[in-house]
């Protein structure tokens, strides 16, 4: 939509993000050495915070963010698995499908390999720097900023405040929307967002329309991150997670595509994170947020 269209329609726009919200998203083009993407500085103990401003949709784009599922772990070899998950596009996906199997075995060790396996979710949305502490030079740019569930739950309570002092807050929008304070503690070795939030209602650059409008020209098309051109084939993935596993890997069979309900935070500077046992296997509900840093620096390697 023109910058115009925006303006004169996001007094609808929260119920439609509402709405999106709760349905499936996409994938992801390779972040890896990405320099559109921003990441927090956090120092030695662990901590950091940065004010961010999340931004809306591009021209020609429904929605402020997209979502998508990957996985990320070190296989028997030493070798990493660390790719989109088909499932984001609605396909079938070997590591989902031998999840599956390995679950409906009932055997204990099994569920544990797949606790380890599981799917891991992630937001990406476009968002402008307001104030970077660490890095003063990004403060007035534009960024890329990947997230997991943790921070987009924030997202969802200020669009949907439960109390009735609470007015719902569009965090998306240039003149009504509102400043989020990312606020990141090392708690017991683990990154916890819990302490971050949105700050009062203000209109970014003072909601002149020239600067919001010029602004608004330098938003990250978000299309190429729901391409199914950008993901690999069913064959290629199970080929790299046939090598990551061994050649001695037990075969899969098609199943029906599940992935684990996991909401603990993940390790800062673990391999994996660690999850919460649950009786039965369903959804994910997992946030990256915390692992995305550990991974990365072995997505050479994984992608070798």
């Amino acid at each position: 939509m023109s910058f115009a269209n925006l303006k004169a329609i996001r007094s609808a726009d929260i119920s439609k993000l509402i709405s999106a919200a709760e349905e499936a998203g996409g994938g992801e083009k390779k972040s890896y050495g990405d320099d559109r993407f921003w990441k927090p500085t956090v120092d030695k103990s662990g901590n950091g915070y940065a004010v961010l401003r999340f931004l809306p949709a591009a021209e020609g784009e429904d929605l402020p963010w997209v979502k998508y599922w990957d996985h990320g772990f070190k296989g028997p070899t030493g070798q990493w698995y660390i790719e989109n998950s088909l499932t984001t596009i609605g396909q079938n996906d070997p590591v989902s499908e031998m999840n599956s199997e390995l679950w409906n075995s009932g055997i204990e060790a099994n569920k544990d390999i797949v606790r380890a396996r599981k799917r891991r979710l992630h937001y990406v949305v476009n968002m402008l720097v307001v104030d970077d502490p660490a890095n003063p030079s990004n403060n007035g740019k534009v960024f890329l900023y990947k997230f997991g569930k943790k921070i987009f739950d924030k997202i969802m309570d200020v669009m949907q405040p439960q109390f009735q002092d609470e007015d719902p807050v569009n965090p998306f929008d240039f003149w009504e929307g509102a400043n989020f304070k990312l606020k990141i503690r090392n708690v017991e070795g683990y990154r916890n967002y819990d302490k971050s939030e949105f700050a009062s209602p203000s209109s970014v650059m003072d909601g002149d329309d020239d600067k919001l409008e010029a602004l608004y020209n330098t938003l990250y098309s978000l299309k190429d991150f729901t391409d199914p051109k950008n993901y690999k084939s069913y064959a290629e993935l199970k080929a790299k997670l046939m090598r990551v596993l061994g050649e001695n890997a037990a075969p899969m069979t098609t199943a029906e595509s599940v992935s684990l309900d996991e909401s603990a935070a993940a390790p800062m500077m673990r391999e994996a994170s660690e999850p919460v046992v649950q009786n039965t296997y369903t959804p994910d509900t997992s946030s990256a947020d915390d692992d995305d840093d550990t991974l990365s620096y072995f997505k050479n390697l994984a992608n070798s």
